[in-house]
């Protein structure tokens, strides 16, 4: 079952995807800012939820650990209750003495076995849990730097229009200045042979 994070990675690459190409561009797209906002303003606030909850995971870790190592207690008990029966029996102490060793030996290969199977699953679940959220969060990087690339663009655009504007502008104020003549210059260059 899917993250709701996931969810929404893939909620965001769908508006990107169906999102309209900028004129005379294959690379740039036209996006709406609010639209995209609420997406990772949605993505923000769930981030923290999944971090909690793969940090509950890992610390589960510990308990499979303490049940391992209760479960190797409770053998370890057993055998030494098996050989205190053995042993009170006067006439088979030895033989008692051998299969209590026995016993305790086996108990203590078992219980090492349970906490290590334990400790390999609990690390085995931490690595998972850090993959994942590693992967959600380079998701996330993608998708913001590929914004900060596209509003760099329009940025860019939008300055090379003003600029053009601007240059307009000055141009055509510079052909009036040109064409302002006074009266009393008109007059002089009349009556100039």
């Amino acid at each position: 079952m899917n993250s709701r994070i996931e969810q929404l990675i893939n909620e965001i690459d769908e508006y990107i995807e169906e999102c309209k190409f900028k004129a005379f561009s294959n690379t740039e797209i036209i996006v709406n800012k609010d639209e995209i906002q609420d997406l990772l303003g949605e993505l923000r606030l769930r981030i923290p939820d999944e971090v909690k909850r793969y940090q509950k995971i890992i610390s589960n870790q510990d308990a499979i650990i303490s049940d391992a190592q209760t479960q190797a207690q409770q053998i370890l008990a057993d055998a030494q209750a098996q050989t205190a029966d053995l042993v009170n029996d006067h006439e088979i102490t030895q033989q008692a003495q051998a299969q209590a060793n026995a016993v305790v030996e086996q108990a203590q290969a078992q219980a090492e076995e349970i906490v290590a199977r334990a400790v390999e699953e609990a690390d085995e679940v931490r690595r998972s849990a850090i993959q994942y959220t590693d992967d959600m969060l380079n998701n996330l990087q993608t998708i913001l730097n590929r914004s900060m690339d596209e509003a760099q663009g329009r940025f860019s655009a939008f300055m090379q229009t003003m600029q053009s504007n601007y240059d307009v502008i000055s141009s055509n104020r510079e052909e009036l200045a040109g064409s302002l003549v006074s009266p009393d210059q008109e007059f002089t260059e009349e009556e100039q042979p």
